[in-house]
């Protein structure tokens, strides 16, 4: 069988060949006659008279020089034949050597990341830069809470900056995922944007953060700024941090906006100074953590209310919402607690970390407690929609069937829906004289019924398709936000896709990726795990608090508190934790 190498061989190798054993024979020829010239030479000297010794040896020695010279020649013309030859030989091979194509010899081509290492950054990327500008939005909630929406302006826009970014980002991120586009260099470069915008994103709020901890106040000695990005950051934050392979346009080299001058001088020139910064800050902190407090015993009467009026999957969305909020608020409880006896002690850099670890906590206890509060108010609305919403519904599949509502439908593929949705309505009449049901299930499948019916579901039914939409879509927000240290990419993008949906108008389109979303989010957190439970020295609410982000998880104790800023400034309290914490 002949190889595959030898099959592939390419045409011009035969000459390559035949001139290397025209060469062989040249020489040889060159070597032959140079070893045959003595044999041909030696009968071939004139007869010479007879003389006398003396005469003879005297006309020897001038004789036998002669000859020495003459012998010489041919073998210097075959060696320089000999050296020419090879020479011109290397000087082939070389030449063919860094042309040739064929396997084995090719020239290492310049390093292209490989496409699974490019997704994986691209993954981290958008991960990192969804968490910086979701705790940016939860720091920056209790900044405007103490100095009003007009002072804290320059720090909002940063932030909607980030979120422009990151939107553009998660963007292009599904429509990659969808295969668009379908070219490797395309492709190639639609995660170089995706890697880029992450980075901008990240930029924008790392150029505002000194200024943030100056305006609260924790800018002791230059000290909020230490442990940025350093030998913890993975090498996916890192690419994230730095730009990456998204150095272009969107990626390394922008401009940020820096720090404006007037954050330092009018916000953090208080009369309170630093000190006074951290007890302001604690002031508000502990003002919101009183007033969940009442809440949490609200929203679990309301709870219990809404398992006694509405089927369980009505509520299934908001499970273990209560008791999750009831853990956050104790962790909090003991970091607001250790960060005033700091401040008491003045310790400003520990006082200033567990400050943000207790805020981080009180803002996801609020977000917790507010899906139990939406929860009820969209039930209870819904449940007011479903008997004109069903209602309306009877009327134009009825209206569809007499032949009276307009449909660019075939008579065969009308006929199936119109069957369909009427087995829909009737299960739906079912429940509203059953008993409890979900109202809010109960409109997802008649506004879907409608959908498949062309020329149907205006009016009502639509108003019924947002209101499903929004409580799908917040309902996936919530759950990302409060467990956003488990959930990878996938979900946060197809829950960025799900509010672009919303946004347009795309109500049923909102409602089916938010649910996507959710799934995927809760699957994330179900292989992550529990981190930090049953660890010996466990603090009360630490493994609630790595799993929502609040810690970063870096270290045994949890880590860090996040902080607003990008990828370098959100851990930028890590370096004297050790020392204090």
């Amino acid at each position: 069988m002949t190889s595959s190498l030898i099959r592939g061989r390419p045409r011009r190798a035969t000459a390559h060949i035949r001139m290397r054993v025209a060469h062989a024979v040249l020489g040889a020829l060159a070597g032959a006659g140079w070893l045959v010239l003595p044999v041909m030479t030696v009968d071939a000297h004139d007869p010479v008279p007879t003389a006398s010794a003396s005469a003879v040896a005297s006309a020897a020695a001038p004789e036998q020089e002669g000859t020495s010279a003459a012998d010489l020649v041919m073998p210097l013309v075959a060696g320089v034949a000999a050296v020419a030859l090879a020479g011109y030989g290397y000087v082939r091979r070389t030449r063919r050597a860094r042309t040739r194509t064929t396997p084995g010899t090719v020239p290492a081509p310049p390093s292209v990341p490989i496409p699974a290492d490019s997704e994986r950054q691209a993954r981290a990327a958008l991960r990192l830069a969804d968490d910086c500008v979701r705790t940016s939005r939860e720091e920056l909630s209790f900044v405007r809470e103490r100095f009003g929406d007009k002072r804290i302006e320059p720090f909002a826009q940063a932030l909607r900056a980030a979120e422009t970014e990151l939107s553009a980002a998660f963007a292009i991120w599904r429509q990659y995922e969808g295969g668009v586009p379908e070219e490797p260099s395309a492709r190639r470069q639609a995660l170089v944007g995706v890697i880029g915008r992450c980075a901008e994103a990240g930029r924008r709020l790392d150029a505002e953060a000194p200024a943030l901890d100056r305006a609260r106040g924790f800018d002791v000695d230059g000290e909020s700024l230490r442990g940025a990005v350093g030998p913890e950051a993975d090498g996916d934050e890192r690419v994230a941090a730095e730009g990456g392979v998204g150095a272009g346009p969107e990626g390394a080299g922008a401009e940020t906006s820096g720090t404006p001058e007037w954050a330092g001088a009018e916000i953090s020139g208080t009369p309170e100074g630093a000190e006074g910064g951290i007890r302001a800050a604690l002031v508000v902190a502990e003002g919101r953590f009183r007033e969940l407090t009442g809440r949490v015993v609200t929203a679990q009467r309301t709870l219990a209310a809404l398992h006694e009026s509405y089927a369980p999957t009505a509520t299934g969305s908001v499970t273990g919402y209560v008791e999750q909020a009831k853990d956050r608020l104790v962790f909090a409880t003991a970091r607001l607690n250790e960060a005033r006896q700091a401040a008491d002690a003045g310790d400003s850099l520990r006082a200033v970390r567990r400050l943000r670890a207790g805020e981080g906590a009180v803002a996801q206890a609020g977000v917790l407690v507010g899906g139990v509060e939406r929860l009820s108010a969209q039930l209870r609305e819904a449940a007011g929609l479903v008997p004109t919403v069903l209602t309306g519904a009877e009327e134009e599949v009825a209206a569809l069937r007499d032949g009276s509502g307009g449909t660019s439908l075939t008579a065969g593929e009308l006929h199936a829906r119109l069957a369909h949705a009427d087995g829909v309505l009737a299960a739906v009449r079912a429940e509203l004289g059953g008993g409890a049901y979900d109202p809010l299930d109960a409109l997802r499948r008649i506004t879907g019924a409608l959908e498949r019916l062309e020329g149907a579901g205006t009016g009502v039914p639509d108003t019924a398709a947002l209101l499903v939409a929004r409580s799908s879509v917040a309902g996936a927000e919530e759950f990302v936000g409060v467990h956003r240290g488990a959930v990878d990419a996938e979900a946060r993008a197809r829950l960025a896709e799900a509010v672009r949906e919303l946004g347009a108008g795309n109500a049923g389109r909102a409602g089916a990726v938010a649910g996507e979303a959710r799934e995927l989010a809760e699957r994330d957190v179900r292989a992550h795990g529990i981190p930090y439970a049953g660890a010996e020295g466990d603090t009360a609410g630490l493994a609630g608090a790595v799993l929502g982000g609040i810690l970063l998880a870096e270290d045994p104790d949890g880590g860090p508190p996040a902080t607003f800023g990008g990828p370098r400034t959100r851990s930028r309290h890590h370096a004297f934790s050790r020392h204090h914490a």
